[in-house]
């Protein structure tokens, strides 16, 4: 929007300039105009077919280091099919927690992620292979009518970005969203090793 604006502005200050040229000449003053160069769009170039496809290597080994034995630590809501109508109450806050084994891209766009996921009374671990979409350098994990140990089949969309994820899950009758942070558990130094050393 900046960028528009600037642009702007000075397209009418040349366009200003260029139609009160003439009257200040015929004003007799014969003081010299600075001339000001046309002003020329950027040219636009697509990156190059080599240029994307680094581009999108290096967003996946990104996602992938960001939740190759990550923890995702967050909260889901739930509610039924019309508990959405006026006067409803909002849904509750119920914690959630997946932790992760390696992940890593399959052929594709499939990824294998291994996890173990944690909720209410629920702790199961299962290897899921799982299509990630992007959405520029944001990747969607897609899950549709996974079946899930005890729960039967669940879809979602979860986004991730800044060390955050969030997205909307459905199970049934029943739906809801969930958001959270991703932790990495911290680099664990040698014995006598202190920061600075």
């Amino acid at each position: 929007m900046l960028r528009f604006s600037l642009d702007f502005l000075i397209l009418a200050m040349l366009v200003c300039t260029s139609l009160l040229a003439p009257a200040i000449r015929a004003s007799g003053d014969d003081t010299p105009t600075a001339q000001i160069p046309a002003l020329q769009p950027a040219a636009a170039t697509p990156p190059s077919a080599t240029e994307s496809a680094a581009q999108q290597s290096a967003h996946e080994d990104a996602f992938a280091k960001l939740l190759s034995g990550a923890t995702l630590d967050g909260n889901f809501t739930m509610t039924d099919a019309g508990a959405t109508k006026a006067g409803s109450d909002a849904p509750k806050l119920m914690h959630d927690k997946y932790t992760l084994g390696e992940v890593k891209k399959l052929d594709g766009n499939q990824w294998l992620i291994s996890a173990r996921i944690e909720y209410g009374d629920k702790d199961f671990t299962v290897p899921l292979t799982l299509p990630v979409e992007w959405a520029g350098d944001t990747p969607v994990i897609i899950v549709d009518n996974v079946g899930l140990p005890g729960l039967g089949s669940v879809s979602a969309r979860v986004m991730f970005f800044a060390d955050h994820y969030a997205g909307f899950w459905q199970h049934g009758t029943r739906t809801g969203h969930l958001f959270g942070v991703i932790r990495h558990e911290a680099a664990k130094s040698a014995p006598g090793d202190s920061p600075g050393h």
